[in-house]
């Protein structure tokens, strides 16, 4: 049985930073690589680069975890959305190691 994931997309690598810290201080979590996406409407957008924040753990500090990192990074730029999935399938497994970090 795979841990729990909890992903919150955020404006900007500041504000994935702020909810990061402030989720690994909530709840015992570790943290996946930061994903990172640049939407077509970019230029549209209050920060121009869309990174996601991965959470691991158990489902209940996973959630606390979640819960800071949106309060967090609301305060810096803002939140694209939050999503937790309680148990992860080894399809989706394969899919959290993929970073949009590691091209250029």
């Amino acid at each position: 049985m795979g841990k729990a994931v909890g992903i919150v997309e955020v404006y900007g690598l500041v504000a994935a930073f702020a909810a990061c810290d402030a989720g690994c201080k909530a709840g015992n979590v570790t943290v996946e690589r930061f994903d990172k996406n640049k939407p077509a409407n970019a230029d549209s957008l209050p920060v121009p680069l869309l990174v996601a924040v991965k959470f691991r753990g158990d489902v209940s500090d996973v959630e606390m975890a979640v819960e800071a990192a949106l309060e967090a990074a609301k305060r810096v730029s803002g939140v694209v959305t939050s999503h937790i999935i309680p148990n992860v399938e080894q399809d989706t497994e394969k899919m959290l190691k993929i970073s949009g970090f590691d091209k250029d």
